[in-house]
């Protein structure tokens, strides 16, 4: 049973101050839940917490129709249920032109599996909430979303969180790595973003809208890596590739062989066992 409202205000009390970070985060909260009842409690904590602003939403459907209305900066979504296909929903969030594709996504569900943790996580979940659960585990997973950001991953086969960094309790699975640094190194950057640079490139004729979209995200992912090591030739060649993109985009029409070419320099610099692999963690 979730705690009575007086406890979890205590405990939301207790943390006044890392609350009054996390507000400004969560304002705009949707809630997609086909149970009226679930979906009163978490609105009934979530208010508890912090004067948010809700809305509800009781299918896959629906809600993706109101995250596109309303751009919520948080999202919590049902595993399953009638109407309801968490995992569905968010894959469809994260490959679609909506706002807040990016927006935090917290599954709740009774049926915590082993497989449905990792399902969640392939979709682009950020963190995974287990019912019966307290304040203290939904403020934790709020502090997870908001506080702790992990990079974000533009691929084509997966859109999402960083999974290397998967915060949820729930989760124990061999790529949880909690001692981590919170901050990606320059070289890891420049080598996932080439990794995910090499899988996009094959995708153009499957996948062309996401192919693109990924590519024009590594490139600004290896501008950042390029400033901070000073790299003036990788800076020089992200330019130029970003340049082409443009263009790319600009004309409608995607060459595979063409683009390829194009990306060969940038992707002569992934070293011989990263390019076999070509896919993003």
């Amino acid at each position: 049973m979730l705690e009575s409202f007086g406890a979890a205000r205590a405990v939301f009390n207790d943390d006044f101050k890392l609350v009054q970070r996390m507000a400004p985060l969560m304002q705009k909260v949707l809630i997609i839940d086909p149970a009226p009842a679930s979906a009163r409690l978490l609105a009934e904590l979530m208010r508890n917490i912090a004067p948010v602003q809700l809305w509800n939403a009781v299918s896959t459907r629906k809600g993706l129709e109101a995250a596109r209305q309303v751009s919520p900066q948080m999202i919590f979504v049902e595993l399953s249920g009638p109407d309801v296909d968490g995992v569905d929903f968010t894959r469809q969030l994260r490959k679609s032109d909506i706002a807040c594709r990016m927006a935090p996504v917290i599954m709740v569900t009774a049926a915590a599996t082993p497989s449905a943790i990792m399902a969640a996580r392939d979709a682009g979940v950020h963190e995974f909430l287990r019912k019966p659960y307290t304040a203290r585990d939904l403020l934790r997973r709020l502090e997870a979303v908001t506080l702790r950001p992990r990079d974000w991953v533009e691929a084509v086969q997966y859109i999402g969180p960083d999974r290397r960094r998967f915060n949820s309790g729930d989760y124990t699975g061999p790529l949880k790595r909690r001692s981590d640094a919170t901050a990606t190194t320059d070289q890891a950057r420049i080598t996932q973003a080439l990794k995910i640079l090499k899988a996009a490139v094959p995708a153009v004729s499957t996948d062309p809208r996401q192919a693109l979209r990924a590519m024009l995200a590594q490139m600004v992912e290896l501008h950042r890596a390029a400033n901070g090591m000073k790299d003036l030739k990788l800076a020089a060649m992200t330019t130029d590739f970003q340049r082409y993109l443009a263009i790319v985009s600009e004309r409608g029409v995607m060459d595979q062989a063409e683009i390829a070419r194009e990306a060969q320099p940038l992707l002569a610099l992934l070293p011989q066992d990263d390019a076999e692999e070509g896919q993003a963690a």
